[in-house]
């Protein structure tokens, strides 16, 4: 298990290899995923405060690139597998966004 500090919502435990996505939306945290986790839409962002989140593959880099993300601590959550302790800051929330979050992300 894997400890993940949210920004603003505390701390939590994590199974390694679960998404993150998954692990903040099933700990009260309202992030959006408006594409489903499918690594297409980007509403899914976080901040790396601390932590490995491990290598970015190549789906998410070319996301990444194509809106111009440059921040190498930006991470799209849809595409983090937990496998370390984290520290992260949502970027893009339900709440603060006024937009509903999408349908859940596919484990």
């Amino acid at each position: 298990m894997s400890t993940i500090q949210v920004e603003g919502k505390g701390s939590f435990q994590a199974e390694e290899g679960r998404k993150l996505v998954l692990v903040l939306e099933d700990n009260g945290v309202d992030i959006l995923h408006r594409c489903g986790g499918n690594a297409r839409c980007t509403t899914c962002r976080v901040e790396i405060l601390e932590g490995d989140a491990g290598p970015i593959e190549q789906v998410e880099a070319e996301l990444l690139a194509k809106k111009e993300i440059t921040d190498p601590n930006i991470r799209l959550s849809c595409q983090v597998r937990v496998h370390s302790d984290l520290s992260v800051r949502p970027l893009m929330t339900a709440s603060e966004s006024g937009l509903e979050p999408g349908g859940r992300p596919q484990e």
